[in-house]
């Protein structure tokens, strides 16, 4: 099973070229002042949120930056999965099922109610692996964004 380890402000030189691959991959227009004020609240132990690198801990292979939220809906705390990075050369080796698997059974365990993340519609790949790890598209949601 991959490992999942919680990020902490000393592994922020770890997390940066991940993030940096990440959001270069996505069309992210972000640099790493703009990720390092992001993320190290997070890994300060911001209680909005948290930082896990998957693989060793010496040469993560990739990330998963969760945040948290409430939901009437649901009926409690939820979570939302905000990025989620495998390093390209080891893709496709089920990395990402058992990360998600894995936090699903440690957020379950903590009270959290729900999982949530967002997907390209055109992308059926990844979609299929997130129905795989048990999440289901909303037939009468969609996702809006207001930015300030």
């Amino acid at each position: 099973m991959t490992a999942l380890h919680l990020a902490r402000p000393e592994n922020l030189d770890k997390l940066l070229p991940l993030a940096a691959a990440f959001h270069a991959e996505m069309g992210i227009a972000a640099d790493d002042d703009h990720r390092r004020r992001a993320l190290m609240p997070l890994l300060e132990g911001s209680p909005f949120g948290a930082v896990y690198l998957m693989g060793p801990q010496r040469a993560p292979i990739g990330y998963v930056v969760l945040t948290f939220g409430w939901s009437v809906e649901y009926g409690g705390m939820d979570a939302f999965v905000d990025e989620l990075y495998i390093r390209p050369g080891v893709r496709r080796r089920g990395i990402a099922l058992e990360a998600l698997n894995g936090l699903r059974n440690m957020l379950r365990s903590a009270g959290i109610v729900g999982l949530h993340l967002e997907v390209d519609k055109g992308d059926a790949a990844t979609q299929a692996l997130y129905r795989k790890a048990g999440f289901r598209l909303h037939e009468r949601y969609v996702l809006m964004t207001q930015i300030f």
